[in-house]
């Protein structure tokens, strides 16, 4: 009978625990996010309300219920032009990222890849890539989305390397000791310690090219390319001096590329459940 009640006792220990958590995780989630909404609130306020009083012209500012309108009429059209751009987003993102952690890894087990890959890396995040964009467009075609796919993966793929090697290299040297201890061999090494170790920077390189990639779509898209590309309207209609429709064309980039972080950090968190970083979100 003692037993029982012990054991009647524990699970309501258990259940109060949980229904405390779920307030906790409600409380902090406010707490995350609560600022940034109430900011972004009161810049849009306070951006409808300087140009209706100061009588801003639209091809200065447009106003934001004039950029709501234009997304609202334009939404269709402009969804068809965000997938488009999307698509060449994701693709050069997939190959940067995938040739940065190859070369990464490369670097990490072979110091002779280092001294031979490292140069052409700086090499090639030092030149402005964006004025190859008339190079590549001639090499694969104005229309062709690979030219732009080429820039985006260019520009993702220097941060993911770095990110990728320091977290390869920078490994506890306590942790270096237990596998030789256990006579490791140098994939067991890198496998089983380095490539688990630099996961949360692998990731942290990740959002940041998440958003770099829709930014690159984008901007390459400037210097030509298919008409039902969302850099290519946002031209066409500023040219025309039609700029809420160009403000809604960027509004609705920015939405893509705020999707596409999230994305990656949702992944991160069923990734890497037991880094500090994750487990500190949760809290």
């Amino acid at each position: 009978m003692a037993k029982q009640t012990t054991d009647q006792t524990g699970f309501s220990d258990v259940a109060a625990g949980v229904d405390a958590v779920i307030p906790a995780r409600k409380q902090s989630w406010l707490q995350y996010y609560l600022p940034s909404i109430l900011i972004f609130i009161f810049a849009i306020v306070t951006w409808e309300l300087f140009v209706r009083l100061f009588s801003i012209q639209e091809f200065l500012l447009p106003a934001p219920s004039a950029i709501y309108n234009s997304l609202s009429l334009n939404l269709n059209q402009l969804l068809k032009l965000g997938w488009f751009t999307t698509k060449e987003a994701l693709g050069g993102f997939a190959i940067g990222c995938s040739l940065g952690i190859l070369v990464a890894l490369a670097t990490a087990r072979w110091t002779i890849a280092t001294e031979a890959l490292m140069p052409f890396a700086i090499a090639a995040n030092s030149v402005p890539i964006l004025a190859f964009a008339p190079i590549l467009n001639n090499w694969f075609g104005v229309d062709n989305p690979v030219s732009k796919m080429a820039i985006v993966a260019v520009i993702v793929f220097f941060p993911v390397m770095i990110n990728t090697v320091r977290g390869l290299t920078l490994v506890d040297a306590n942790a270096l000791e237990l596998m030789a201890s256990y006579a490791a061999n140098q994939y067991d090494v890198l496998f089983r310690l380095r490539v688990p170790n630099a996961l949360p920077y692998i990731f942290n390189a990740l959002k940041v090219a998440a958003a770099l990639s829709m930014i690159g779509a984008i901007v390459s898209e400037y210097f030509g390319g298919n008409r039902s590309a969302l850099g290519v309207y946002i031209t066409q209609e500023a040219a025309q001096f039609r700029f809420a429709n160009a403000w809604a064309a960027i509004i609705l980039a920015c939405i893509v590329g705020i999707t596409l972080y999230l994305i990656v950090l949702t992944v991160e968190r069923f990734a890497i459940p037991w880094h500090p970083s994750v487990r500190g979100e949760e809290r």
